[in-house]
């Protein structure tokens, strides 16, 4: 790497830190604008722009803080004939291993704090990957919280088979421009409260 590169990489990476923490605030805000059913109205968006066919494997997050719930959007997905699985962290800078997940099954607390299937629960390749965000743009980006497993997830995915990366958020967390860098897994369909819409560029 140049040393203008790496001067490149670091500026985003400030850029990055900066936007995120303003992004948490604003989702705050954007949670308590879009009221206590917002997840239900995702669910129903989800299912209704989706579409997702039967035994379609679905993985969502279970959310922490200010995250808007996916969990009524799995359980739509589920009582359509889908499969649902969780992220597990595998390691630092490795891709995401998703496994199948049914809700009442054993969760395990990860090493970053977050709650994941046991490693007996079998593990799958998702089609549909909703993936969290702090903020999305019209482009299709997200800004994510710097760990890189979704990216890193998408990008071998991708190289696999066809899977259709799903941002689910609240509507106040758009923004004009996601700050982005070339790693960056642009996303195939956006999900707010407000409606779905598939990004700049995309069929």
């Amino acid at each position: 790497m140049t040393e203008t590169a790496k001067n490149d990489s670091s500026d985003l990476a400030q850029i990055k830190v900066a936007a995120r923490k303003a992004a948490s605030a604003v989702r705050k805000a954007a949670k308590q604008a879009a009221g206590e059913h917002a997840a239900e109205r995702v669910a129903e968006i989800f299912v209704s722009a989706l579409r997702p066919e039967l035994g379609t494997v679905v993985s969502g997050f279970l959310p922490i803080g200010s995250e808007i719930d996916v969990l009524p959007a799995l359980e739509a997905a589920r009582g359509a004939g889908c499969k649902i699985c969780l992220p597990c962290v595998i390691a630092p800078a490795q891709p995401l291993e998703f496994r199948l997940w049914s809700p009442g099954d054993p969760l395990v607390t990860e090493a970053f704090g977050t709650k994941a299937p046991a490693d007996s629960a079998p593990a799958v390749a998702p089609d549909i990957l909703i993936v969290p965000m702090l903020a999305f743009d019209r482009a299709g980006y997200r800004l994510g919280y710097g760990g890189g497993f979704y990216d890193r997830s998408l990008e071998a995915l991708r190289r696999t088979k066809t899977v259709t990366a799903v941002g689910i958020a609240f509507a106040g967390q758009e923004v004009d421009i996601v700050p982005r860098g070339v790693y960056d897994q642009p996303l195939d369909w956006i999900v707010t409260e407000a409606g779905a819409f598939r990004p700049a560029g995309e069929e």
